[in-house]
């Protein structure tokens, strides 16, 4: 049963009430406050002070600051003017202010919903409107965007139109030009002919007409023609030489003679002795030079837990020497470590090209890649695959037990009778 205070004090002006409410020694974080437009409840255990108020206030209004062991209520009146009294009424009916109090949280959770649905009504226009500027600024990009690409096209249209003219142009008058020359060129075969004939003529009529003595004039005459002809002459044209270039050829048989897998293997060769020639770095030190010390500089930080400097070291290594298949197999576990099982897959798969042929030597090289590639496979879900090589690893290592297991939870999980936990077949380096 709570305490009622009794024992609080208040004051009011034409326009305010101020009510100080005492917290007797109670936390402030204790303290639970409710009021409306015309009732006020400070609940701080075990003590309650409620009060139905003589007139209404303007609750938006109105404060209440908690602090220095009091609740000191700031009300606007909603109508201005002295109440004389704080409380409704001044008889001390439990029941009635019970009412009351049930009345006014009812509707303080109403006036709550309604700001709550407006609340929420107001975001929505919001948003409405949020979506419409944001369509029209799209639309008016996209139009900006088109208008550009529109005016682009037409000017290159332009130019192409224009260029067109150009060349019908240049095309016409270069037809013109080798017309004209044509014609000049007929022209002065048809002179060069006319000259041939008439001495001829002229020297016919003579030989009727006139005496012999004008026929041997005549000769002389028409020889003496010729050697004008001769002189008139231009020069014979000079020798010449013409240098053809053709595209030179990788291979020096023709192309009806050559053989294509050759010569693919032939280019590879030379790229990859130009390779080598590229990392003849002088700035690289002779241990940085050679591959078996970059392995295991990779295996040191490898194990000291240095995954990438670790990747690192087996990458500069494979660069110097690109036929070690342990390089590929110890990148593979760093990718599995790290997560990057598709480059994990690669250099697994790799590192078995070149443990080639099958032989006892290389059988546990050959079986680590391929757990390395069928835990790859596995964490990228291609269970089928992972399983191939984890039976391929079993072939090899029939006896060991921890493959045998992996395999069974893979073909479980390709059954769907368990779920994908992972593989973790991340073993020692090569």
């Amino acid at each position: 049963m709570p305490i009622t205070v009794k024992d609080y004090t208040w004051e009011e002006t034409e326009t305010s009430v101020f009510i100080t409410v005492p917290l007797k020694g109670v936390q402030a974080k204790k303290t639970d406050i409710f009021s409306t437009d015309k009732y006020i409840k400070v609940n701080y255990p075990p003590y309650l002070f409620e009060v139905d108020l003589f007139a209404p206030v303007v609750d938006d209004k109105s404060t209440a600051q908690v602090g220095n062991g009091t609740v000191v209520f700031k009300l606007v009146k909603k109508d201005h003017g002295i109440w004389t009294q704080l409380a409704a009424s001044s008889g001390g009916d439990k029941k009635a202010m019970i009412e009351k109090r049930e009345k006014e949280i009812e509707k303080a959770q109403q006036r709550a919903e309604e700001q709550q649905k407006a609340a929420a009504e107001r975001k929505r226009q919001e948003q409405k409107y949020a979506l419409r500027e944001q369509m029209r600024l799209e639309e008016e990009e996209r139009r900006r965007v088109e208008n550009a690409k529109k005016a682009e096209r037409e000017l290159a249209m332009s130019e192409l139109e224009t260029w067109k003219k150009q060349q019908v142009q240049s095309e016409i008058a270069k037809r013109n030009e080798e017309k004209n020359k044509a014609g000049e060129t007929e022209r002065r075969i048809e002179v060069a002919k006319e000259e041939e004939k008439k001495p001829q003529v002229r020297a016919q009529t003579t030989e009727k007409i006139e005496p012999p003595k004008k026929k041997s004039e005549a000769a002389k005459k028409k020889s003496s023609m010729f050697e004008d002809d001769d002189a008139n002459m231009p020069a014979i044209r000079s020798k010449g030489k013409i240098e053809v270039s053709f595209t030179p050829r990788v291979f020096p048989t023709p192309v009806r003679e050559s053989k294509f897998h050759e010569e693919e293997e032939w280019l590879k060769k030379q790229t990859e002795a130009m390779r080598a020639a590229d990392i003849d770095d002088p700035n690289l030190s002779e241990e940085e030079k050679n591959p078996l010390w970059l392995k295991e500089k990779g295996d040191g930080f490898y194990k000291s837990g240095n995954v990438l400097a670790a990747v690192n070291a087996y990458s500069q290594a494979i660069r110097m020497d690109s036929k070690m298949p342990a390089l590929y197999s110890n990148r593979a576990a760093c990718h599995l470590q790290i997560r990057n099982f598709h480059k994990a897959a690669q250099d697994s798969s790799r590192a078995l090209e070149l443990l080639t042929p099958p032989v006892p030597a290389n059988a546990a090289a050959r079986c680590k890649a391929h757990v390395r590639r069928g835990t790859s496979l596995c964490q990228l879900e291609m269970y089928v695959e992972g399983l191939m090589d984890y039976e391929a690893a079993l072939k090899i290592d029939p006896k060991n037990e921890t493959l045998t297991q992996d395999a069974e939870r893979i073909r479980q999980i390709i059954q769907g009778s368990t779920d994908n936990n992972g593989n973790d077949a991340l073993e020692s380096l090569d």
